[in-house]
């Protein structure tokens, strides 16, 4: 039987060069022009999720691609970069509260993983008709 052919994922890659380039280019900006001040640290936030993310999805792709059993939409790729770039913005926050250790960074990193296994077994489970 033959296999059917990969989803098209051009839109999501133009997506993450777009989320990439506008969040490090703000969190350029940021640095060289804000005072540090409440409003610049939580754009610092807000910038380094979207940087993050724009940065994840290739390699988030490539992994899914190598490794997945069957073929991966686009909207899990997006989702899964989308955890990596929480649990990069989680990191640094609990370490600019000086909290972060390693414990807690594998504890939020299994919570993370967990997640993403479960609405992965979700998304298997739905009984979708062939028509």
């Amino acid at each position: 039987m033959a296999e059917d052919p990969l989803p098209d994922q051009t839109g999501l890659l133009i997506a993450a060069a777009f989320l990439a380039f506008g969040g490090w280019t703000g969190l350029i900006l940021l640095f060289s022009m804000a005072l540090p001040n409440l409003g610049a640290r939580w754009l610092f936030f807000v910038l380094w999720v979207i940087a993050l993310t724009g940065t994840a999805v290739p390699f988030v792709r490539y992994l899914n691609r190598r490794f997945a059993k069957g073929q991966v939409p686009p909207a899990v790729m997006l989702r899964e970069a989308l955890f990596v770039s929480l649990f990069g913005a989680v990191l640094a926050w609990l370490q600019v509260s000086r909290v972060l250790t390693a414990p807690v960074a594998l504890l939020i990193a299994a919570g993370l993983a967990a997640l993403d296994g479960l609405l992965r077994l979700r998304d298997r489970s739905r009984w979708i008709p062939e028509e």
